[in-house]
C-alpha cells in the first residue's frame, strides 16, 4: 500500500455503505428542493395569472357568440399555427351555466401544469354559443394516442365530468378539410376584412 487512500479502499469495515447512504439521501434531498421549486414556479404562475383573471368578465356572463382563447406564448390560437398543425383538439359541450366554472378549472390546471404531458398544450378555447357552451384544450401532436388518452383523462378528472359525458378528439387536419370550414384561406380572409375595416 502506497498511501492512505489505497488502505482504506481494501477496507471492509462497511463505512462505503454509509457514504453511498449519504449520497443517496444527498440525491433524494436534491429531486425533492427541485420538485419543490417547480411547485413553486407553478404556484407563482397561477397567482400571477389570477391577479388579471379576476378583474375579467367570466364566459357565463356573455350573451350571444363569444370566444375565449388563452395559449402559451407564441402559438397562435389557429390550426395553421406551426405548435398547432400536427395537433387536434378534445372538445367538450356543456350545457348551459357551466362554463365559467369549467374554464376556470381548465385553465388552472393547465397553469399548474396538472396534464404531465411536458410541452405538449397548446392552449384552451371556451366558446360561448345560444343554446350550449363548447371548452376544447389544443395539443400539439394528434398521433400521440397515449398523450390524448391522458389528457382526456386528466381534463374528465378536472372538470369533474360526469362518466357518460361526451367528447370528442377532433385533429386540426380533419378540421381543415371539414366542408364549409374556411381552413387556411381563414388567414386570408381576416386579413383582408381587417383591411376592409380600416379602408376610408
Amino acid at each position: 500500500m502506497n498511501n492512505k487512500f489505497d488502505a482504506l479502499k481494501d477496507d471492509d469495515s462497511g463505512d462505503h455503505d454509509q457514504n453511498e447512504e449519504n449520497s443517496t439521501q444527498k440525491d433524494g434531498e436534491k429531486e425533492k428542493t427541485e420538485r419543490d421549486k417547480s411547485q413553486g414556479s407553478s404556484k407563482r404562475k397561477v397567482e400571477q395569472f389570477w391577479r388579471f383573471y379576476s378583474h375579467m368578465v367570466r364566459p357565463g356572463d356573455l350573451t350571444g357568440h363569444s370566444d375565449f382563447h388563452l395559449f402559451k406564448e407564441g402559438i397562435k390560437p389557429m390550426w395553421e399555427d406551426d405548435a398547432n398543425k400536427n395537433g387536434g383538439k378534445w372538445i367538450i359541450r356543456l350545457r348551459k351555466g357551466l362554463a365559467s366554472r369549467c374554464w376556470e378549472n381548465l385553465i388552472l390546471a393547465m397553469l399548474g401544469e396538472q396534464f404531465m404531458v411536458g410541452e405538449e398544450i397548446c392552449g384552451a378555447v371556451v366558446s360561448v354559443r345560444f343554446q350550449e357552451d363548447i371548452i376544447s384544450i389544443w395539443n400539439k401532436t394528434a398521433s400521440d394516442q397515449a398523450t390524448t388518452a391522458r389528457i382526456r383523462d386528466t381534463l374528465r378528472r378536472v372538470l369533474n365530468l360526469p362518466p357518460n359525458t361526451i367528447m370528442e378528439y377532433k385533429t386540426h387536419t380533419d378540421s381543415i378539410k371539414m366542408p364549409g370550414s374556411l381552413g387556411p384561406q381563414r388567414l386570408l380572409l381576416q386579413n383582408l376584412w381587417k383591411l376592409r375595416l380600416n379602408a376610408p
